[in-house]
């Protein structure tokens, strides 16, 4: 690599401008996209190959290719380049439609297109790997009560139960991990990310607003305490996440190793009531793993569960809060997963979001306060001078020249900040970043905000995010 090539390493999560681009390229040549993500490329960026996991063999093999090429036929090269770059540019045209008539009913066929979809057993879509996607159902929630439709209700509510019961809700400590690898929101992928707990503390907020379900107020309390607890810095800021992996006993990096329990373990802890503890997160075949380890998963309600074993609802649900602070305390002792301690801007916001909602929906003068705090560090350690923001900070410095999704975020999280304490401070900001949007991101020729500032050094293609994912696009 050192030989022939000048080797970059790029957080994406720092640069995800740099990161759409190449994975633009890398789907345009292989019809599929993932990470690690590998890319090589001319001297002015262009990229001529591409692709996710390789082999050592193997990727040495293609690197002698690639320069053997480079250097016996280097117009070749180029060409290839050129027409790959026309590929990445022509996936920016968005074509003008003429004008829409926006109202409720144009969403009705999409919805129901949408629901042939849905997992009527375990909630979110019918396939695996399943991901949260908490802009979705925030959407279909509001949805359901404008227009009244029960099986939306319904369908939200079910999902949402099913992923509070599922090993992807860490039911221990709080906080939710990325997705899930199978159908019943079990097993997750291990990494606690700060932008999917902000999002989902606000959809179980405006849940538990509609419903007053106890499970949903959970949620939001055990999820709050653990970001607290684990990812609130001295300055105000939020931590972006947990790694999946973390040391066994025998010192080796394992993903779950923290998270996972066997059944001697679980039968020494709790004596004479592993039964019934077995009978909430069923270490049996419905919440087993793999060699030997469990993960906890709740099958039933407790109102279920305490008839089938002749017990109050109360008792049982004292006992499965003292189980799991026996649980915490002996999980305690364990190496914890390691903690990424950059601070993004946008993830910040989120999470921001994510506790004035709390408040709103529960009136706990605490999350407020956290909220403002971190509203505070981002105004104080994020926000220069010149009027822009920075996208990362990290041991005591702020850098990287933010993104459209940050000033998307943290403008909607000052609107909510204000919505919660009608202090105008909040709104004079959110609208200053707006002006400033519109002065070095807005393209009035595509009509919509380009994911970079105008400030920034070019890269070879201009992107202009427009689809939702696990983050809403920040154009929506």
């Amino acid at each position: 690599m050192n030989q022939h090539f000048i080797s970059i390493k790029v957080d994406r999560e720092e640069r995800p401008d740099i990161d759409t681009l190449y994975m633009k390229a890398v789907q345009i040549m292989s019809g599929r996209g993932g990470w690690p993500l590998n890319a090589v490329c001319l001297p002015d960026g262009r990229p001529v190959w591409g692709g996710t996991y390789f082999r050592k063999d193997e990727w040495i093999e293609t690197l002698q290719q690639l320069q053997h090429l480079y250097e016996n036929n280097p117009a070749k090269m180029v060409e290839y380049a050129e027409k790959l770059h026309q590929g990445i540019e022509s996936l920016n045209l968005i074509d003008p439609k003429p004008a829409v008539d926006f109202n409720i009913n144009i969403l009705e066929p999409l919805v129901q297109k949408w629901a042939r979809s849905f997992d009527d057993e375990f909630g979110g879509l019918a396939r695996a790997p399943k991901f949260m996607m908490p802009s979705n159902y925030k959407f279909l929630l509001r949805y359901g009560f404008q227009t009244q439709n029960k099986e939306i209700l319904d369908f939200v509510n079910l999902t949402l139960t099913k992923m509070a019961y599922g090993g992807l809700f860490d039911t221990v400590d709080g906080g939710f991990s990325r997705y899930s690898v199978d159908l019943k929101w079990h097993v997750p992928h291990f990494e606690k990310m700060l932008y999917d707990n902000g999002q989902l503390v606000s959809l179980y907020a405006d849940a538990y607003k509609l419903t007053q379900n106890p499970l949903y107020k959970e949620v939001i309390e055990k999820t709050l305490n653990f970001v607290s607890k684990e990812l609130l810095t001295q300055e105000g800021g939020f931590y972006s996440a947990l790694d999946a992996d973390s040391l066994t006993i025998n010192q080796h990096l394992e993903e779950g190793a923290f998270y996972v329990w066997k059944k001697e373990e679980l039968q020494s802890l709790l004596k004479t009531d592993f039964d019934l503890f077995s009978d909430v997160f069923n270490i049996n075949e419905f919440g087993y793993w793999e060699e030997q380890n469990y993960v906890l998963i709740q099958k039933e309600s407790l109102e279920d569960i305490a008839q089938k074993n002749n017990i109050s609802v109360k008792s049982l649900a004292q006992k499965k809060t003292s189980w799991e602070k026996l649980l915490y305390q002996e999980r305690e002792k364990r190496s914890k997963p390691r903690l990424d301690d950059k601070c993004l801007t946008s993830w910040n916001a989120m999470m921001l979001k994510g506790f004035v909602d709390a408040y709103k929906a529960l009136g706990d003068e605490k999350y407020l306060n956290i909220a403002l705090q971190n509203a505070t560090f981002i105004s104080n350690f994020l926000w220069k001078e010149e009027g822009n923001l920075h996208r990362n900070f990290k041991n005591g410095k702020s850098t990287i020249n933010a993104f459209l999704e940050d000033y998307a975020h943290s403008i909607q999280a000052f609107i909510a900040l204000y919505q919660a304490t009608f202090n105008e401070k909040w709104l004079t900001d959110a609208k200053q970043l707006a002006d400033y949007c519109l002065e070095h991101f807005f393209d009035e020729h595509q009509g919509f905000f380009a994911f970079s500032s105008d400030l920034d050094e070019a890269l070879i293609s201009k992107n202009y995010e427009t689809e939702d994912n696990v983050i809403p696009a920040s154009n929506s």
